[in-house]
């Protein structure tokens, strides 16, 4: 009997549809992932597609994607291993997003770095049906007069009811519109927009060097875009956006890390932009020893996010206890 791992690569064999399914993702604005996630999983899918899924091991994918020398340790250098976790969670988010519907499901399944690529049950149907469709229209012949049916007989009956339909439509609208009471106009989209307190996420500074470091600064960032985009009253910027487009308030989040061996701190601040005053700052220290860095990006983006929607300075309600 065939293995699971046997699927990998090979459940789909039309690399053409895989590619296609690929770029779609990449385009996405769904598929949360910073630049070097998107060339770690465009590396291990053209590898895979191409027969060579046996060599995509943290070695490689190292040195191909994340410039790493011949002297790279996987295990005082997880960048390989953060990567692949991050890459899996933003392909579960856009395919619960956006891509259900998607014909191809692109999947790193852990303990592997070699995607899996597998077809959507109904998609492979669609297809037969379209061939068979193709298959029908080359057998019928050219120039056979086909059968009248009731919706031939029917046409010139219905066209001369339907425009019917239409001008007594045009008599009654007019006449419904002077007898019912006035109604009140809704307000505009843009007010609602405009209510909105827009925070931008600034990159974090990495401080000491480490390689650690900068790929936790890296991964903070983006769990923080994650988390804050779900708070209701908040409007989330890209970094390299134009001052001259943002209407409203607007404030930089802002902040640098030091991993000092297995230990983490963290200083994290908000600023007015239009005055440059801090209006909520906090230091966060954690001991990594024992606990996956994941988690630690996650569990604190998570507590920074929930202690900004609180802030009674960020709400305008005075100021924080």
């Amino acid at each position: 009997m065939a293995s699971e791992e046997e699927g990998d690569g090979r459940a789909i064999q039309d690399s053409a549809s895989v590619r296609a399914q690929l770029d779609l993702i990449l385009a996405s604005p769904e598929f949360l992932a910073p630049e070097r996630g998107r060339r770690f999983l465009q590396y291990i899918v053209e590898e895979t597609l191409e027969g060579r899924s046996e060599q995509l091991k943290a070695y490689t994918i190292a040195q191909a994607v994340f410039g790493r020398d011949a002297s790279f340790d996987a295990q005082s250098d997880p960048v390989v291993r953060i990567e692949a976790g991050r890459i899996r969670r933003a392909l579960e988010r856009y395919y619960l997003v956006c891509g259900r519907s998607d014909p191809i499901r692109i999947t790193v399944p852990k303990g592997s770095y070699a995607p899996h690529f597998s077809r959507r049950e109904d998609s492979s149907g669609t297809g037969e049906i379209s061939v068979l469709q193709n298959r029908e229209n080359k057998r019928r012949p050219l120039g056979r007069e086909r059968r009248l049916s009731y919706r031939d007989l029917l046409l010139p009956i219905g066209i001369p009811a339907l425009f019917g339909v239409v001008a007594v439509l045009a008599l009654v609208r007019p006449l419904e519109a002077y007898l019912s009471p006035p109604k009140g106009l809704p307000a505009p989209a843009t007010s609602a927009l405009k209510s909105k307190i827009r925070i931008a996420v600034e990159p974090f500074a990495a401080l000491g060097g480490t390689v650690q470091g900068a790929d936790f600064v890296k991964g903070l960032a983006d769990q923080l875009i994650a988390k804050l985009t779900k708070v209701e009253n908040l409007v989330v910027l890209a970094p390299a956006r134009s001052r001259t487009e943002v209407t409203g308030s607007l404030f930089n989040l802002q902040g640098s890390a030091l991993v000092e061996g297995m230990i983490l701190h963290l200083h994290v601040r908000l600023i007015n932009d239009a005055d440059g005053a801090v209006i909520w700052a906090n230091q966060y220290d954690r001991d990594l020893r024992g606990q996956n860095i994941l988690d630690a990006e996650d569990e604190i983006a998570a507590q920074i996010a929930m202690e900004i929607s609180n802030s009674q300075r960020l709400n305008g309600t005075g100021t924080d206890p």
